[in-house]
């Protein structure tokens, strides 16, 4: 073999077997938004659980020729397409979360507060308004309905409706509640003082009742049929997490409420995170719809915090014990995110104002409502 010959097989290797020369600019943009998202995750400690895997997921899948999201020669799928198809397209990881969160979840304010209910609902605001003016921008009814639940701020909700109604625009809707998810500090604390006034943020809420084992073990039951009984389409979400909640409750399955709480959890948000992050190639996110989705999604979610906040400020009008209409921010349901940002932003009115309880009542409405939401859009379309 003669030197150009060798010369000439080393190019051949570069070119077809390798990266180097395949990298284009538009993976070099979805790179540097892989390292945004982890910069996001480790440095400022933003939902570093969600962000760390979806922004590995979002680093993995930019590089030329990796093996990860296609089918191999004889048609099997690659490692996290696995995971994407398994998971996600056959709709098992979005209830699995469910169930985790549902183990985790004491609805004790909520039962103490039935009230807060209304607030959850009036927090879906942005759900409906961003729905009609995602059709007007061009997008399908299906496509509409799935862009508007991000607003909820609850991504296995988001997974699991738009993997029902519009699975070609998955990545984006995920990557976009997530986001959302992940930014509540960010992006809600500026709504809420401009929606209330200081005396407002002062309102100190009295203490909850307390709610008896007994209610609490009986409501996941009663929950659930009723919201199964109503909108059936929801039963995969809402059947787990009220099953996750009764044996949380029940007191009798404590190994199964710790695994559902723990490893199962962790498991499920490691593989739900990085088949989200992958997702996001570059030819499939730099195009008109997926950048469309980010800005109607931020518009949704901002509607919903202040359709919550004005719930509350409407219901005050009726109310003889006045509630602090900073815990309708918590009404999308970023669980306990949302709440704890309607605390903090009570103890900066007033440093012996603890709304965090009063906050979850109306943050667990939320998850509620989103997924009931969820469950008429689905009733509607699919």
């Amino acid at each position: 073999m003669t030197w150009d010959q060798v010369l000439e097989l080393i190019k051949s290797i570069l070119i077809t077997q390798t990266g180097i020369p395949n990298l284009a600019f538009k993976e070099v943009i979805m790179i540097a938004i892989a390292f945004l998202f982890l910069y996001l995750a480790v440095v400022k400690e933003y939902e570093p659980l969600l962000l760390v895997p979806i922004g590995f997921g979002i680093f993995l899948v930019n590089f030329p020729l990796v093996p990860l999201m296609g089918f191999s020669e004889h048609g099997n799928p690659e490692l996290i397409r696995a995971f994407y198809k398994y998971g996600v397209e056959w709709e098992i990881i979005p209830p699995m979360i469910f169930l985790g969160l549902g183990a985790m979840t004491d609805f004790g304010p909520m039962i103490a507060n039935p009230k807060t209910l209304i607030v959850g609902a009036g927090a879906q605001l942005g759900v409906f308004i961003t729905y009609l003016g995602t059709l007007f921008l061009g997008f399908t009814l299906k496509e509409a309905a799935s862009v508007a639940i991000i607003g909820g701020a609850d991504g296995p909700t988001t997974i699991y409706l738009t993997a029902k109604l519009a699975p070609q625009l998955l990545g984006a809707n995920a990557l976009a509640a997530y986001s959302y998810m992940a930014m509540v500090p960010l992006i809600q604390p500026p709504i809420m003082r401009m929606m209330t006034t200081p005396e407002e943020r002062k309102i100190k809420m009295r203490q909850l009742r307390p709610v008896s084992t007994r209610e609490k073990i009986l409501f996941p039951l009663i929950a659930c049929g009723l919201i199964v009984l109503l909108i059936p389409a929801v039963a995969p979400l809402m059947g787990m997490f009220m099953f996750g909640n009764f044996m949380r409750e029940c007191g009798v399955v404590k190994r199964l409420s710790d695994t559902a709480q723990n490893s199962l959890m962790n498991i499920i948000t490691i593989l739900l995170g990085i088949s989200v992050g992958a997702t996001m190639q570059a030819d499939v996110f730099l195009t008109w719809k997926p950048l469309m989705i980010f800005s109607l999604g931020l518009f949704d979610f901002v509607v919903c915090t202040f359709g919550g906040i004005l719930t509350v400020k409407i219901m005050n009008r009726f109310l003889k014990k006045k509630m602090n209409p900073l815990i309708g921010s918590a009404g999308v349901s970023a669980v306990p995110m949302a709440a704890r940002v309607a605390q903090s932003e009570g103890l900066k009115a007033d440093p012996d104002n603890w709304l965090i309880m009063h906050a979850m009542g109306p943050n667990l409405a939320g998850v509620i409502g989103s997924a009931a939401a969820a469950g008429m859009f689905i009733a509607m379309f699919n």
